[in-house]
């Protein structure tokens, strides 16, 4: 009964403890409203970075949270700083401050 066509794929679960979360954690002791986003989408909708790179803050956030750092320095680096995020947010989070604040962290972090 091979032939049905279908077939298992990877787990793509992935395991938080074993994520270095300490730069995330970093951000969070600094930039507490990093811990605030809703994950409402509104910055996402608002960025006009986002319909051409797919970049969005909240995107961002999650990535760092489950050690995809790649990922998320590839959706920050499109970030063209404008604010529009900021101003639309119902969370009233500063996401300009956080994404200079996740370059300096990281930036400090390549350095050593």
């Amino acid at each position: 009964m091979n032939g049905f066509g279908f077939r298992l794929s990877p787990s793509s679960a992935i395991n938080l403890d074993k994520v270095d979360r300490s730069r995330f954690e970093e951000l969070c002791s600094i930039e507490p409203d990093a811990l605030r986003c809703m994950s409402c989408g509104s910055c996402s909708a608002t960025c006009p970075a986002a319909q051409f790179s797919g970049m969005s803050i909240r995107k961002v956030l999650l990535n760092l949270q489950r050690g995809k750092e790649e990922e998320a320095f590839r959706l920050m680096s499109n970030c063209m700083l404008c604010g529009k995020c900021t101003m639309v947010c119902p969370r009233g989070i500063n996401t300009r401050r956080i994404v200079l604040t996740i370059s300096r962290i990281y930036e400090k972090e390549e350095k050593r």
